[in-house]
């Protein structure tokens, strides 16, 4: 990597850690999450093209919130007198104690929860709540959106500009919402970290595999939503599937970056105090009986650490898990990775019968991982050039370089003689 693209990836990873705090900090002080979102974006799109010739400044945090508040500042000015001076107004008599230090961070990071329950606001519409909250708190753009929630990109742009309308409209405050409001929203934040966790353990697209800034921020958040809500059991079992799913991180990739898969990985690079933790969470909310799809997730995780080798994993049990996973959640990927489990557990050909029911599903149809799959079963069906066919069409379908060189070394292997 040469010493720019360096640079950029460092100014990418710094960005995209500080924007929820500074969208918080803006968002305070203004009392306009609506407009102090697109003063941020314009923030972030000044430290690239700023940074990239002057260098990181020595306060980012700082300088980042100068940016968005001159913005901010434009956008209300612009607006008609009268929002103009309910705006100033409502600035006036915020308490003083809301806007604090040098760079209007708080040091102890909690207002990017803030931030995600805000996004997740009960008057705004669930798929609305999971576009914005990606956006603001996961920093993900709208392709990486839209292939997160298998939706067009026009359609989240939409569901952005529906969601921050309705959030100024409510009037809402920023602040954590009381006890009894969690809940309404704990749904969707909790797919929103989990989303955010699956881009950067797999990301949907450019030159690395992984985007480990994007999983342990996910971890980071949820570790304060358990510590917040300990009683929730779904909560416990979210972390303690980032963690089991973390921990091969080393594993997934060679000396280059190319894709190792689950069954190639050596198991000695996997992390076993992040899947003692894992496990020890997992533990901890199983005895509640009130089972969720994250904690049936993180079962079937935890089942694939205890294998030593990709031969001993018990694939019973991860069907079994997976039937029960399906029932409570029929999303098309949780289906996708049952059709895997089922086609380890019981041959290709129960698998390959098991695809064929997804290809109708519009989501899934023209998804990479579809087509990855359905190759890999072929191959091991015996055939070869079906099997060659599917492994082109999915490396044609993802955008993610270091999956398209590995579907594309599968599909070179089956040409040769």
């Amino acid at each position: 990597m040469t010493q720019a693209a360096a640079d950029g990836a460092r100014t990418e990873d710094l960005l995209r850690e500080l924007a929820p705090r500074v969208l918080a900090a803006v968002t305070r002080r203004f009392g306009r999450f609506d407009v102090a979102e697109d003063a941020v974006q314009e923030a972030l799109l000044a430290a690239v093209n700023g940074w990239a010739k002057d260098g990181i400044p020595p306060n980012p945090a700082a300088w980042l919130t100068t940016v968005a508040v001159r913005r901010m500042t434009d956008m209300l000015r612009s607006e008609q007198a009268r929002r103009r001076r309910e705006q100033l107004d409502a600035v006036r008599r915020l308490p003083a104690e809301l806007v604090d230090g040098d760079d209007g961070v708080r040091p102890d990071g909690d207002d990017t929860l803030v931030i995600l329950f805000l996004c997740c606001h009960p008057e705004v519409q669930p798929a609305s709540q999971l576009a914005l909250t990606l956006r603001a708190v996961g920093g993900l753009t709208t392709a990486e959106i839209a292939r997160a929630l298998l939706v067009p990109e026009a359609t989240v742009g939409q569901r952005i500009s529906r969601a921050k309308q309705r959030i100024s409209q409510s009037g809402v405050r920023f602040r954590m919402p009381a006890p009894n409001e969690h809940r309404p929203r704990l749904a969707v934040v909790m797919q929103v970290l989990y989303l955010i966790f699956n881009e950067g353990y797999t990301a949907s697209s450019g030159t690395a595999l992984q985007r480990v800034e994007l999983t342990t921020e996910a971890i980071r958040l949820t570790r304060m939503l358990h510590q917040k809500l300990p009683s929730e059991p779904e909560v416990g079992g979210l972390l303690a599937l980032m963690l089991l799913t973390h921990a091969r991180r080393h594993a997934r990739t060679g000396p280059t970056g190319d894709l190792i898969p689950l069954a190639e990985q050596d198991r000695a690079l996997w992390d076993r105090k992040l899947i003692a933790d894992g496990i020890k969470l997992l533990e901890g909310v199983l005895p509640s009986h009130r089972p969720g799809p994250y904690q049936l997730q993180a079962a079937i995780a935890a089942v694939h650490s205890e294998a030593d080798r990709f031969e001993d994993t018990d694939w019973a049990q991860i069907v079994a898990l997976y039937d029960v996973l399906v029932r409570m959640s029929p999303d098309p990927m949780v289906r996708l990775n049952s059709a895997v489990a089922v086609a380890m557990h019981r041959g290709p050909a129960a698998g390959l019968e098991l695809l064929d029911k997804l290809a109708a599903d519009p989501k899934l149809a023209d998804h990479h991982r579809l087509a990855a799959v359905r190759a890999h079963l072929l191959e091991q069906s015996g055939d070869v050039d079906a099997a060659r066919d599917a492994y082109r069409t999915a490396a044609r379908l993802t955008t993610s370089a270091p999956e398209q060189r590995y579907l594309h070394a599968r599909a070179a292997r089956l040409t040769q003689p």
